[in-house]
């Protein structure tokens, strides 16, 4: 498997859910089995039916966190020394070319990427665009309207 690019504020996000996920809803979960059963006829329970299935949305979200972090390359964006460039983990503050609106985004992994938090997905039309500029380039971004273009005003290692 591939490593998987994350900031230094999404694993630990990760790790938060993780260690929620071990401590509060898996003994949560069984607790919900263990009183479903003691209501008797198993066949034709349905608290124990939807328990059983909280178990397995719960367990694979354990195995599927802990393989990101397994996989993760932690980056942290205060310790990049890209000469300006936009990479991952930057802060880009950028200027629409037709209506002049300006906006700042975050290039982070896919787990992290919170449009309205300003944080946009490295795979994203946009951050893969912004890759590689420099503040004063122009990124044309193919965008489902159309082709619009972003001035990079800044790029930040925050």
């Amino acid at each position: 498997m591939s490593k998987v690019p994350l900031t230094l504020t999404g694993a630990e996000k990760l790790r938060a859910e993780l260690h929620r996920l071990k401590t509060v809803e898996r003994p949560s979960v069984i607790a919900a089995i263990a009183e479903a059963r003691s209501h008797g006829d198993l066949s034709e329970n349905a608290e124990y039916d939807a328990a059983k299935e909280r178990q397995g949305f719960v367990e694979g979200r354990i195995q599927e966190v802990e393989g990101k972090l397994s996989n993760a390359q932690i980056i942290d964006p205060k310790l990049l020394d890209a000469d300006g460039r936009c990479v991952f983990g930057a802060t880009v503050d950028l200027e629409d070319q037709d209506s002049g609106d300006q906006v700042t985004y975050q290039i982070v992994g896919e787990d992290e990427a919170d449009i309205k938090g300003g944080k946009i997905s490295v795979n994203s039309p946009i951050a893969r665009a912004l890759i590689g500029k420099f503040a004063g380039d122009i990124a044309q971004v193919q965008a489902p309207g159309g082709l619009r273009e972003y001035e990079v005003l800044d790029v930040r290692y925050e």
